[in-house]
């Protein structure tokens, strides 16, 4: 019999997700718009609170960029992004000709860093003339940032904020849902998220006003003649009826997902007491509750585990950690910034063991692609990412799963 294969993070449907999606088809709404996008709007709109207002889109990514054009990023702007992030909160700056400019992490959140952050503010407006254009803190894994400093930053210097939740969905910093503090909320319904739409994310704005704008630009910014007319570039990133109905299903059992991702939290916590050397990335203090999306570990440095002599002796072929679609066959086996032995050694061991974990976002400023990027470093994100693991978390993950995962990583240790 096959090994089973105990996956990060994977979709669980059972809410009433195939209700909507046979009202879709009965009543043939199968395009972008329609009474399942409007309902999963006025769910999001609801949990985020009444003060706000969403937009359903195709992706998280969709939504990162929509919220850019929104305020005002062109050509040869600067914007200010967390390094230690998956690559869409960047990408989307360079999409509209801009520079994400990096700033470094606090140990605490493993969050933007907001003392760097305002370092980061001054030194580009006395090297260029001008301010930033926005500022992208993201709420990684799940742990909200330090939000209320950040904002304090930004209100100081008049910088729009855009809140990367994507990670965060249900998370929460003072008792207030991440993604409403600044002046847009990304959130992603990927399908490895809290919860999905099979693709899809949304952007929450602060008023009717913003709405309209950004879907004028995700319905392809179109004028309001009898025939086709535009008078600026606009993109396809609507959400479907069809994936929308997905997503009110699945609304139904949000706050039962979030309460498994913690209790699973807990139970790592449990288990994990005993091990000298691994440490659970944990709340900071009762103003964080994190919706622990995934669950994070560090190794000491000094930590042994069988089979280090093996960690990077051959080339991976395809992507570790998730659906990657079309990878490039690695040129090297190493980079100049990558895990450490010991904690390549354990992904390679619980994968042997039918475990899917992966390391920690490798930081955008060690990223090729962006290497010629100004960043303001203090050395924390590479410190984490050497050392760091993600593991198992989502709502198919079992108790008996989470001893599992633990016996095998207590196995691996010498």
């Amino acid at each position: 019999m096959d090994q089973k294969r105990i996956y990060l993070c994977l979709a669980h449907m059972s809410g009433n997700e195939m209700k909507y999606i046979q009202e879709a088809f009965d009543t043939n709404w199968v395009v972008p718009l329609g009474p399942n996008v409007n309902g999963f709007e006025a769910d999001l709109k609801a949990f985020a609170g009444e003060n706000k207002e969403v937009v359903a889109l195709s992706a998280g990514t969709a939504a990162v960029h929509l919220a850019l054009l929104a305020c005002g990023v062109k050509p040869g702007d600067e914007v200010l992004v967390q390094t230690f992030t998956f690559c869409a909160s960047s990408h989307p700056v360079t999409y509209l000709g801009a520079t994400p400019v990096f700033v470094d992490s606090e140990p605490d959140t493993w969050n933007m860093d907001p003392q760097l952050l305002e370092t980061a503010i001054k030194d580009r407006m006395e090297k260029t003339g001008r301010k930033p254009k926005a500022i992208v803190p993201v709420y990684l894994y799940g742990m909200p940032a330090k939000i209320d400093e950040i904002m304090a930053v930004a209100e100081k210097y008049d910088i729009p904020v855009i809140e990367d939740a994507a990670e965060g969905l249900g998370s929460r910093y003072d008792g207030r849902v991440c993604g409403t503090f600044g002046r847009y909320g990304v959130l992603s319904f990927n399908g490895n998220k809290m919860i999905t739409t099979s693709g899809g994310g949304a952007l929450i704005c602060p008023d009717e006003a913003a709405k309209q704008k950004i879907m004028f630009y995700a319905t392809q910014a179109r004028e309001s003649y009898p025939y086709y007319q535009h008078e600026e570039i606009g993109y396809n990133y609507r959400m479907s009826n069809i994936c929308a109905g997905i997503g009110r299903g699945q609304m139904t059992v949000l706050n039962e997902h979030i309460a498994h991702h913690q209790h699973i939290a807990k139970l790592y916590k449990e288990l994990l007491a005993d091990v000298k050397g691994i440490t659970l990335h944990e709340n900071p203090s009762p103003r964080y509750d994190s919706n622990y999306w995934l669950n994070t570990i560090l190794l000491d440095e000094d930590l042994k585990v069988k089979g280090e002599e093996r960690a990077y002796a051959a080339a991976i072929q395809g992507a570790v950690g998730g659906a990657a679609g079309v990878t490039h066959e690695a040129k090297t086996l190493h980079t100049d910034c990558e895990p450490n032995r010991n904690v390549e050694a354990m992904r390679m061991a619980l994968d042997e063991a039918g475990i899917e974990s992966r390391p920690l976002w490798k930081p955008m400023h060690k990223q090729p692609v962006y290497r010629n990027n100004p960043c303001y470093v203090n050395g924390v994100s590479e410190a984490l990412f050497k050392r760091g693991l993600c593991l198992p978390s989502g709502p198919c993950v079992t108790d008996e799963d989470v001893r599992y995962i633990v016996e095998q990583m207590k196995a691996c240790l010498q």
